[in-house]
């Protein structure tokens, strides 16, 4: 609060009549004296309203505090009977609508009865003028608060010297009574018990127990902290003199080799069971520690260093469980099909079975998401009874997340190999690299190389983090690593590898293992039975096929999880009848269908032709759409096509322009005519060469006028020669052949050899043919 001299707004001396009616304003945990200045900010709707009428009119209140600070609307019994008058010195309106306020003091009042509820109170008051008193006893009284409140301005931080100032100055006893009790850090009813004592030796002799009171409360604090800092000089004390004592006892020979916790650290590197450069490093730090001094930075580093090489699996490893019928049986549990991934694991046991010190093999399962890679590593784990760990390298750009930092550094920590081995306390643990394909490289260095020395079976054996700087034998752990892609791993990481492809599921798959896996899980986790909810058959495969397009499981099951958690919803009201979910029921537990078939986008038009194609996702269908206008040889390419693909249209115009009369087409068509290629789905970007053969069906189709067979979907990169050579994602393009009604499939001949990896329920139902010259399709393709 600030004194201001009775000036009250007005001129020196003019007097502001009080009204016998006051509007209340309710105050919390506050209280107002006369006299003085008090800022407040406003925020009830029934004390804004009370300031903007007040101040339309004379701008006189009364101020009365609440008993407790906590009621938000009082009554008239929560208010205290004795307020001040107050003059609305200044309003300003907040951009919230609450109103920040400054009030003077004028007199002190007594409420006699309340005269308005609503929308705020008013009440009827008697004015209680100063008391007038002099005297030897009220000098007295003044000069010992002068004397104390001095004390506590140099005590207290809160207290300014102009405060102190201020009171040295001020005559008048009632407003030295209030100015002091509006300053000290007392609780509001002690203030509301000055404000209502009348008398001003009363009052005075009050203010004088409180600040007596506050007074030694700070001398008390001050001493605390005299004897605080005292405490703290007399323990660097110490420690100096038992430095000196430690000296003294080594002169006597007579100094302990080593604390309990150095013992401690000493029979923990005995029995960790490391080689001997490891012992030696450990044996030598730990030597270093028993010279320092407990508190010093250093100690802790050097500490933490010991903990990491005390702690780590040196010698510890699991015994592998070589049991290839329950391996066999585990992988069969776990995952459905990839008999070529569960072949390779199955030769990997019955090898470790005849040899045991072999090289762990380092391999890499690359394939779309949702096909099982990472939980195909926690499968294998479980078949040979070893511990498992993972780490995420998606993101990584900082060779240090592998290889650690130098101890140099503050804060520095092993790398993510170490981390991974010790959380599993095991040597030879399967130890999972996900997303291979997603490290990046930036100016803190390049993490797929520093990836080289741990999954080379030739140097793993002796692979150094830089903040343990001791050689530490990788070669027993088993390395899996997963990918979406080969192409972004660099080609020196991807040779130490040997990479095995797991190609998206069929629907004949995706059913098998919804009924064989996804069901039953997603039933368990939502609380259900079979006997409160049964899938059928054609429901799987419509939700296959209309409402997720991936080659993997990840959004089959999100399907299956969202019907479950539907009538989850039923079974907790209290439905107990069993619900089968059939393809009737879908619309109403899925919405409508989010994917149509491909198949409702063909035309019999000429000018269309149907690729298959890869993506990181799995197969798909692509429709290659010619046209040509009257123009003078111009070729536009559109649908977001890289630079292979644009290649391969110019490559597939130019040889249907050379060999135009063998196909029946106008020789001179490109004299009068451009020629626009487009592939749909235009936002997503398309690039390699193995739309070729397409785009050249699609250009033949428009000029001879005859439309391609809606029923053939192609694939094949092409030459100017008319030759046709072999791509790559087989498997997952027949797939989308499949998935898209696709009747006959036109393949590169040099591709017949990567038929012999698909199932025989795949290849049921369609016809391949395989080509070796670009003539060759057109009698195929054509209608």
């Amino acid at each position: 609060m600030i004194f201001v001299p009775k000036s009250k707004g007005g001129k020196e001396g003019d007097k502001i009549s009080i009204p016998s009616r006051l509007p209340l304003l309710p105050l919390r945990g506050t209280v107002l004296f006369p006299e003085l200045i008090l800022p407040i900010m406003v925020g009830r709707k029934k004390s804004v309203k009370l300031i903007d009428e007040a101040m339309e009119k004379d701008r006189i209140i009364g101020v009365i505090t609440q008993h407790s600070s906590e009621v938000e609307e009082p009554n008239p019994n929560e208010l205290y009977s004795i307020g001040v008058a107050a003059h609305l010195v200044r309003m300003v309106k907040e951009v919230d609508g609450t109103q920040r306020v400054i009030v003077q003091g004028l007199e002190r009042f007594k409420i006699l009865r309340y005269t308005q509820n609503n929308p705020y109170y008013v009440a009827e008051v008697e004015v209680i003028p100063a008391e007038e008193a002099e005297g030897v006893e009220i000098d007295a009284l003044i000069m010992n608060l002068r004397n104390l409140f001095q004390k506590a301005v140099e005590l207290a931080p809160y207290l300014s010297a102009e405060l102190n100032n201020m009171v040295t100055n001020i005559k008048d006893p009632s407003i030295l009574a209030d100015i002091i009790t509006s300053n000290l850090n007392t609780n509001p009813a002690e203030k509301q018990e000055v404000l209502e004592t009348f008398k001003i030796k009363d009052r005075l002799s009050k203010v004088h127990v409180m600040l007596t009171r506050e007074v030694q409360i700070l001398e008390l604090g001050d001493k605390i902290q005299s004897q605080v800092k005292e405490d703290i000089d007399k323990t660097q004390r110490e420690y100096y003199l038992r430095e000196q004592m430690k000296a003294i006892k080594k002169e006597l020979g007579e100094i302990d080799e080593h604390s309990e916790e150095l013992k401690e650290l000493k029979e923990k590197i005995e029995k960790a069971g490391m080689p001997e450069e490891a012992k030696k490093a450990a044996e030598k730090e730990l030597d270093r520690l028993s010279k320092m001094p407990p508190a010093s930075a250093e100690y802790t580093v050097a500490r933490t260093y010991l903990d990491w090489l005390v702690e780590l699996p040196w010698s510890r490893s699991t015994d592998d469980k070589i049991d290839i019928v329950h391996a066999q049986t585990i992988l069969d549990e776990d995952h459905y099909d990839l008999e070529k991934v569960k072949k390779r694991i199955l030769e990997y046991l019955a090898v470790r079975k005849l040899k045991n010190d072999m090289k762990g093999p380092i391999l890499c399962f690359v394939g779309p998401p949702g096909v099982g890679k990472t939980s195909l590593g926690k499968s294998i784990a479980r078949a040979m009874g070893r511990k498992f760990t993972r780490i995420s390298l998606g993101g990584v750009r900082d060779e240090a997340e592998i290889r650690g930092h130098r101890r140099t550094y503050v804060g520095a920590l092993p790398g993510r190999i170490i981390q991974g081995i010790k959380k599993t306390s095991s040597n030879n643990p399967i130890f999972m690299l996900d997303e291979v394909d997603k490290i990046g490289t930036d100016f803190r260095g390049d993490p797929s190389s520093a990836l080289l020395e741990v999954l080379d079976p030739e140097q793993n054996f002796s692979f150094s983090d830089h903040y343990i700087d001791i050689p530490f034998d990788l070669s027993k752990v088993m390395f899996i690593t997963t990918a979406n892609v080969l192409e972004p791993i660099p080609p020196a990481l991807k040779d130490r590898m040997e990479v095995l492809e797991l190609p998206g599921y069929s629907d004949d798959e995706k059913l098998m293992i919804a009924k064989g896996h996804l069901i039953a899980k997603q039933l368990d986790e939502h609380g259900l039975s079979p006997e409160l909810l049964e899938f059928e058959d054609e429901t799987i495969n419509v939700i296959t096929n209309s409402y997720t397009r991936e080659a993997g499981v990840r959004n089959l099951e999100r399907e299956i999880a969202a019907i479950c958690r539907a009538v989850a919803k039923e079974v907790a009201e209290g439905k107990q009848e069993k619900v089968v979910a059939g393809i009737d029921m879908l619309h109403k537990f899925l919405g409508p269908v989010k994917f149509f078939p491909e198949v409702a986008e063909r035309t019999s038009d000429p000018g269309v032709a149907t690729g298959l194609a890869w993506t990181p996702t799995g197969g798909d269908i692509i429709f290659v759409e010619a046209t040509k206008m009257m123009g003078d040889k111009g070729l536009t390419l559109t649908g977001q096509l890289g630079e292979v693909m644009k290649e391969s249209a110019q490559a597939a115009l130019s040889y249907v322009r050379a060999k135009a009369k063998d196909l029946g087409i106008e020789e001179n068509f490109y004299q009068k005519h451009e020629i626009h290629i487009h592939v749909p789905a235009g936002g997503i970007p398309k690039d390699g060469p193995s739309a070729g053969i397409t785009m050249f069906m699609a250009i033949t189709s428009l000029l001879t006028n005859k439309p391609v067979r809606s029923d053939v979907a192609m694939t094949g990169e092409i030459t100017l020669r008319g030759m046709i050579l072999p791509v790559g994602g087989i498997k997952e393009k027949v797939l989308a052949g499949k998935r898209a009604g696709i009747k006959t499939i036109i393949l590169p001949e040099k591709n017949e050899k990567d038929l012999e990896e698909l199932a025989e329920h795949i290849k049921e139902g369609l016809e391949f043919r395989f080509v070796k010259r670009m003539d060759e399709v057109v009698g195929i393709a054509l209608a």
